[in-house]
C-alpha cells in the first residue's frame, strides 16, 4: 500500500512540474525578441523617409515583402516602433546656431525651471541628468547675437544657480530624419 502512494505522489509531482515548464515555456514566447541586424537596418531606413512603400524597403534590404510587413508589425506591436510622423519645413530648416546648455538648479525648483525653460522658442529639447548638471537643453538661434541673447534671458529664470554651454560645431551622426 505505501509504494502505491510512493508511485501517485511521484506522478502529482512530475506532472506539477511539466505544467510549470510549459507555462515557463509559453511566458518565453510571448516575451519580445530582441531586434537583429535585419531590424536596425529596416529602423534606419524608415527615420530616414517612413513613407517608403514595403516593396522599396524590401529591396533596400534584400529580403520579401512579407518579411519586411511581418518584422514592421512585430516592431510595432511590441512598441518599438511608436509611430510614423511627418517633418515640416519649418523642422527641416535647422538654427544655424546650435548649442547645449548644462544647468544647475535650487532644490525643489526643477518642475519651475522646466516649465519656464519650455516657453523659450530657441529651447528645442530639455533633459534631466545626474551629476553635476540637473538639465540639459538644448538651444538654437538665428545668429549668435540671438544665442547670446536666449542664455541672457535663460541665465535669468529664478531657480536657476549655475551653467555652462557648449556650441555645436557640426553634427556627424543623428538617428533624427534627414530632409
Amino acid at each position: 500500500m505505501g509504494t502505491w502512494r510512493f508511485e501517485v505522489l511521484f506522478l502529482t509531482i512530475m506532472i506539477v512540474i511539466f505544467i510549470k515548464m510549459a507555462a515557463e515555456a509559453a511566458q518565453i514566447d510571448k516575451r519580445e525578441c530582441p531586434m537583429d541586424d535585419l531590424d536596425r537596418a529596416l529602423i534606419v531606413l524608415l527615420r530616414h523617409s517612413a513613407r517608403r512603400s514595403v516593396s522599396d524597403l524590401a529591396g533596400d534590404l534584400k529580403v520579401s515583402r512579407a518579411t519586411v510587413r511581418a518584422r514592421m508589425e512585430r516592431l510595432e506591436r511590441e512598441g518599438e516602433i511608436r509611430g510614423y510622423t511627418v517633418i515640416l519645413k519649418a523642422d527641416g530648416s535647422a538654427l544655424p546656431v546650435r548649442g547645449i546648455t548644462m544647468i544647475a538648479v535650487e532644490e525643489r525648483s526643477t518642475d519651475k525651471v522646466v516649465r519656464a525653460l519650455g516657453g523659450f522658442p530657441g529651447v528645442s529639447a530639455i533633459h534631466s541628468t545626474l551629476g553635476r548638471w540637473d538639465l540639459i537643453a538644448e538651444l538654437g538661434a538665428e545668429s549668435l547675437t540671438a544665442f547670446d541673447d536666449l542664455l541672457r534671458r535663460l541665465r535669468l529664470i529664478p531657480g536657476i544657480t549655475g551653467s555652462e554651454t557648449s556650441l555645436l560645431l557640426a553634427t556627424p551622426r543623428s538617428t533624427k530624419a534627414h530632409l
